[in-house]
């Protein structure tokens, strides 16, 4: 029995087969059971005898059975491995590289512009309430100038904010002079969607509060601005104007040489001027304290869109917010 046993088991070339084979020999109906069976009609020695022989042959097909199900397993696994094996030899499939938007490069070079005069980077929230987008910084619900700007209201009586400025309240509140801060982030305003004008779009604002604070300090610092942006020979010039948390205000415009083009120009880029008293006094209430009572300091606010759109001469607003890759991956840094 053992000598056919191993011949049909050896030739088992599958789990199956040699599961086929083990029930044969040992299932409840197998050759062997049948003549475990038989003992019961023998005489007590002859059963003793023949029981031992009969043990003996299903402990030795059981190890031949389990001998030979490992070595299927083993080949199983070896022929499962030999077809799922990487060549490592072989180039790997590429993957398309992201890039970063024409918008955060902008907000990017910025702050390590501004980073690198020692100012800190810091975030404002966009959901703002009314007195810190408006009232705090000099512009109460019946000021003309809440009329520049047509705001998104949320149920609760909160703003979509409509400038990064709001921060300059919050940042006086928490934080004690001096220091020199820009903010960069989404502002919201109700507008009428053109090549210029979007509903949803970018600025920064800069905030610097100290002892002898001038307008000379602001020019510098613009200055400074535009050479990082548009190279040594960028200037700064001021033209006089209005904003309710400034005084004296002005708009600031830069010069610079168009690299594709050659041609020099000045470009209004944002507005600027001396914290209102009243922003200070305002911060002051807040605070519960006179801490800003005497501060002196800066401000200004420029759109990052409008920048980005000039060095990478973009005609239209629109183009930043459709996610069209062709106008994406014509920027260095972008898609490729």
């Amino acid at each position: 029995m053992v000598n056919e046993a191993k011949i049909e088991i050896d030739a088992s070339s599958s789990l199956n087969e040699l599961q086929e084979v083990k029930v044969k020999y040992l299932g409840k109906k197998g050759l062997l059971t049948a003549e475990l069976k038989t003992l019961g009609s023998l005489e007590p020695e002859a059963r003793k005898a023949k029981g031992a022989a009969v043990n003996m042959v299903k402990n030795e097909l059981e190890m031949m059975f389990e001998a030979r199900e490992t070595a299927l397993k083993d080949a199983e696994l070896a022929r499962k491995l030999s077809s799922e094996a990487l060549d490592v030899s072989l180039p790997g499939i590429p993957f398309q590289a992201g890039g970063f938007h024409l918008i955060t490069r902008i907000i990017d070079d910025l702050s390590d512009i501004y980073r690198g005069m020692g100012y800190a980077v810091v975030q404002g929230q966009e959901v703002e309430d009314e007195l810190h987008n408006f009232d705090a910084l000099n512009i109460p619900g019946y000021h003309p100038a809440r009329d520049q700007w047509d705001t998104f209201w949320l149920k609760d009586n909160r703003v979509l904010r409509t400038h990064t400025s709001p921060m300059q309240i919050r940042f006086m509140e928490a934080h004690e002079a001096p220091f020199k801060i820009v903010v960069p982030g989404k502002v919201f305003r109700f507008e009428q969607t053109d090549a210029t004008h979007e509903a949803m779009f970018h600025q920064l604002e800069g905030l610097v509060v100290g002892e002898g604070i001038t307008l000379a300090d602001q020019k510098g610092t613009l200055a400074e601005m535009a050479k990082g942006l548009f190279g040594s020979r960028a200037k700064v010039r001021f033209q006089p104007s209005y904003y309710p948390f400034t005084e004296p205000s002005a708009d600031f415009a830069v010069y610079w040489e168009n690299p594709r083009t050659g041609a020099a120009k000045w470009l209004e880029l944002g507005g600027c001027g001396m914290v209102h008293p009243r922003v200070f006094e305002a911060v002051c209430k807040l605070r519960n304290d006179d801490k800003y009572a005497h501060a002196r300091g800066f401000a200004f606010g420029l759109g990052i869109e409008r920048l980005a759109m000039i060095k990478y001469g973009i005609p239209d607003i629109r183009y930043f917010f459709q996610n069209d890759l062709r106008v994406l991956r014509q920027f260095r840094g972008n898609l490729d």
